[in-house]
């Protein structure tokens, strides 16, 4: 018996799928200290370490716009208004290169519960 073989475009559709398949991300919740030390240097350390959110003159991720005002409370200043906090963010991850690729939401976060989460290293001062 022979089956009539699908309509070239149904293969054009599976290949399709099948390249773009690993490019459509997951959103991750990940929470720890968000550090932004000085200009455009911004990460997110949580317990699983240091996630890349932005470099000074360099990479930055999709959706920085998307943080919030985090220097108003709850804010460590240690140069400046620079400084750390703590926070929740939903992200996309690179994680073989522990960089952020897009930041979809960020809630701040009280100190404590950053301070109280022991699998978590505190920033530097």
């Amino acid at each position: 018996m022979n089956l009539p073989s699908p309509p070239r475009l149904t293969w054009v559709a599976l290949a399709l799928a099948a390249l773009l398949s690993p490019a459509l991300a997951a959103n991750e919740k990940r929470c720890g200290w968000i550090v932004n030390p000085t200009p455009g240097n911004w990460w997110l350390t949580d317990p699983k370490g240091d996630w890349e959110l932005g470099a000074q003159g360099g990479y930055q991720a999709y959706g920085m716009d998307n943080l919030p005002d985090f220097t108003t409370k709850e804010w460590v200043k240690t140069n400046g208004d620079y400084g750390y906090g703590c926070a929740c963010l939903t992200v996309q991850t690179d994680p073989s290169a522990m960089r952020v690729k897009k930041v979809i939401n960020a809630v701040q976060k009280p100190l404590k519960q950053c301070q109280a989460d022991a699998k978590l290293k505190k920033p530097q001062d």
